[in-house]
């Protein structure tokens, strides 16, 4: 397919996108959408008032040096905001930084039009790659980024921003993981344009799994595929219950780390909460 053919691919897959979802989806660039930005990263994240994740004057920077704000909008209201930046090799990848959808409107695929508009831009601008991270702990999120977008996971980093003391992080440490979306792979421009490969999970061992008391179970690495398990809400899990949400993050971090660590690479996520890693052989 040649760039004009795959930008004009996702500008139609994005449009898609946006229709399902009942938004409209646009670049931001005025003081005041940015304003309105800011505002909804702060109803998502409840910062403690210290650390607010993005300010309006950074998004007037990024603007202005050329780099991405889209918004979703559902009527008038701003419902959702993706923020990306450049990295190298210069004009040829695209960090995406930060992405947030108002809570009340999860469901809605908001955010897989934000991600599709987002694709888009960059097709435009003949960017390759975007790259981005996220809770490895987080189940609709990595259901999201693996299973919806198919973007492929390529480093594990432990506590990677340190604390933050937001309404989502709590006081856990901040691991992540790195995914890079490869914009005009077959299996990218199969997920935007809806079709979603199922991982195979047949025959695979278990590495870590949730016990009785939903707790991490750690099993075995031995085995070609292995499941690794995330709890069903972490988040809920750290106000409640914040020393299992630590052992989750312990147990994660040597399990799907150590895998990645030592070659291994995740191939999927299964929607029942399970990470597919398929081993290097000796």
């Amino acid at each position: 397919m040649t760039a004009g053919g795959a930008a004009d691919e996702a500008v139609a897959a994005a449009d898609a996108a946006a229709r399902a979802g009942h938004v409209r989806v646009r670049q931001l660039a005025d003081l005041a959408d940015l304003e309105a930005v800011q505002h909804l990263y702060e109803k998502v994240w409840r910062p403690d008032g210290k650390t607010p994740p993005v300010t309006t004057e950074l998004l007037r920077a990024l603007t202005k040096a050329g780099s991405y704000v889209g918004g979703a909008f559902d009527g008038d209201e701003l419902v959702g905001a993706c923020v990306g930046f450049f990295a190298p090799p210069a004009d040829e990848a695209l960090h995406s930084h930060i992405a947030g959808v108002a809570p009340e409107l999860r469901g809605r695929n908001v955010g897989y039009a934000l991600k599709l508009h987002q694709r888009a831009w960059a097709l435009q601008r003949q960017v390759a790659e975007i790259s981005w991270t996220f809770d490895p702990l987080v189940r609709r999120n990595a259901y999201f980024n693996l299973g919806k977008l198919a973007a492929a996971p390529t480093e594990y980093l432990p506590n990677f921003y340190g604390r933050m003391n937001d309404g989502i992080n709590g006081a856990d440490d901040t691991d992540r993981l790195l995914v890079t979306w490869r914009l005009t792979a077959p299996e990218t421009v199969a997920a935007c344009a809806g079709r979603r490969a199922v991982p195979v999970t047949a025959g695979a061992v278990t590495g870590l799994s949730l016990s009785p008391q939903g707790r991490p179970a750690p099993g075995t690495l031995e085995g070609p595929t292995v499941l690794v398990a995330v709890p069903g809400d972490i988040e809920k899990l750290r106000a409640t219950d914040p020393a299992c949400a630590a052992a989750w993050r312990a147990a994660l971090r040597d399990v799907l780390g150590g895998l990645l660590a030592d070659g291994a690479r995740i191939t999927g996520f299964d929607r029942t909460g399970w990470y597919v890693v398929e081993r290097v052989p000796a």
